[in-house]
């Protein structure tokens, strides 16, 4: 037995913070996302506007903007990232 306590855990990020209260209206689900990540990559690439709720859910969402993030450097001619949140 370690008689020592577990190692608390620091503060919260700012960008974490922001991440948690950010307003997620209108709502969007990951499942709803992923069926919709693909034409939203595909017209940031175009620089054609990105769909509003899914640009919402990407800001909030660590997972499906990291999905699109790789998408995006998957289609992308040179490599290059592009902000999946438009």
């Amino acid at each position: 037995m370690n008689p020592q306590p577990a190692a608390r855990p620091g503060p919260l990020q700012p960008d974490a913070v922001d991440a948690l209260l950010l307003d997620t209206t209108p709502y969007l689900s990951c499942e709803e996302c992923f069926e919709r990540m693909d034409g939203h990559v595909e017209a940031l690439l175009r620089n054609d506007p990105p769909d509003p709720a899914l640009s919402r859910h990407l800001q909030g969402c660590a997972a499906c903007h990291e999905e699109a993030r790789s998408l995006a450097a998957l289609l992308s001619k040179d490599g290059a990232r592009p902000t999946p949140a438009g």
